[in-house]
């Protein structure tokens, strides 16, 4: 099984969007046997609560369902997983102390999507302050399909 784990700062916005969007594409590509997914935040902020609401609306408007709730990271999820993917960069140095030790492979979420040409830039901004939910969407759609088409290339799925 192949592990993934969305990072962003409240883990109530952009990460599980991720974890919601990739999840389905995953299942769609007939792989949650092969594939999992999971979101977490870099601080403590909104343990327990979740989604925010429009992160919730506008997956509810793509036809797909996300029912998480925030949690923080932690070290363990450094050995756990097998990709922790931090939507910008202030999150991936957030989680620098445990990149050290780390046996998951650690990169920004879109590396895979920039990398292959899908997209001028590398980190996903926050809807959080921009309140501009609807293209986070997008941005996420993107990385999830090259970060699925990336796992099917390495791990021969």
């Amino acid at each position: 099984m192949i592990r993934v784990l969305m990072l962003c700062m409240g883990n109530i916005c952009r990460s599980p969007m991720a974890e919601a969007v990739f999840r389905d594409m995953v299942e769609k590509a007939g792989l949650s046997d092969k594939i999992s997914v999971d979101s977490a935040g870099t601080s403590g902020y909104h343990v327990g609560e979740t989604a925010h609401p429009r992160t919730l609306q506008v997956l509810e408007r793509h036809g797909i369902e996300y029912a998480g709730t925030s949690r923080q990271v932690r070290a363990e999820d450094f050995v756990r997983f097998d990709y922790v993917l931090a939507m910008d960069r202030d999150n991936l140095l957030q989680i620098d102390r445990f990149i050290l030790t780390s046996q998951a492979q650690v990169d920004l979420f879109l590396s895979y999507a920039h990398r292959a040409g899908l997209i001028d830039h590398d980190e996903v901004s926050d809807p959080y302050y921009n309140n501009r939910f609807e293209d986070t969407y997008e941005v996420i759609q993107v990385g999830c399909k090259a970060l699925l088409d990336h796992l099917r290339e390495r791990h021969q799925l």
